[in-house]
């Protein structure tokens, strides 16, 4: 049986009460984004003089997340293949075509134009996650300004604590609510010591898993 989020379903599990309680688990597993067991006593738990007992097993199924990587430099291309055994929907945004290459990025959708440009038409999503890593300050800095208004399952940036204190400094004196600049991760990804590209790719997917699995994300790295 298939249950959508409002409680309408494809397929049966026979109707009566047994069923639904099962949307109303089913719908809790949605909400929760996580999988459950719903385990019963037909007669002592549902009054059913059938007698029994049954166990049901809930899997919500999740929309592909679709990973945004702003920049196509060496932490970007490490990261990507993180990506991709994770199972995202990948993008990867940068106008230098000598880095956005099919040989690079080869499952990815490559957008070759100018990324504020680009970030100006992208939407905020529920499965939409966005890292900004490119190649100048400065460009970092006014993508995060037009990002953080728009809500994302995950918005991170690349960089030193220095350079997020700046960017918030910059960002707070320019208007940006506080609150939003809480929903930035960065430095972005686990503190595990990270320092070569393939390294920081591990402590941001790793990241990523926390976030998915909704035990928090941990400790932010210290670059």
């Amino acid at each position: 049986m298939v249950v959508w989020p409002d409680g309408r379903i494809v397929g049966t599990i026979g109707g009566g009460t047994l069923e639904h309680r099962v949307i109303a688990e089913a719908q809790a597993a949605i909400g929760a984004g996580r999988p459950r067991r719903y385990s019963v006593n037909l007669t002592r738990d549902l009054g059913m003089c059938c007698g029994g007992a049954m166990d049901v097993y809930i899997e919500p199924q999740r929309p592909t997340d679709h990973l945004v990587i702003f920049g196509a430099g060496h932490v970007a291309h490490a990261t990507a293949r993180q990506a991709e055994l994770l199972g995202f929907k990948l993008t990867i945004v940068d106008d230098r075509d000598e880095w956005n290459t099919v040989e690079r990025f080869p499952t990815a959708e490559r957008v070759l134009r100018d990324p504020r440009a680009f970030c100006r038409t992208l939407e905020g999503a529920p499965h939409r996650w966005v890292l900004v890593t490119t190649h100048e300050h400065a460009l970092d800095q006014d993508l995060v300004e037009l990002l953080l208004p728009r809500d994302f399952a995950w918005l991170g940036l690349i960089g030193s604590k220095t350079k997020v204190t700046r960017f918030s400094l910059r960002l707070r004196a320019a208007g940006m609510d506080p609150a939003r600049l809480e929903r930035l991760h960065s430095p972005v990804g686990l503190a595990i010591g990270a320092e070569s590209p393939a390294e920081i790719a591990v402590s941001i997917a790793a990241q990523w898993v926390a976030v998915r699995s909704g035990v928090g994300v941990g400790v932010t790295a210290r670059r």
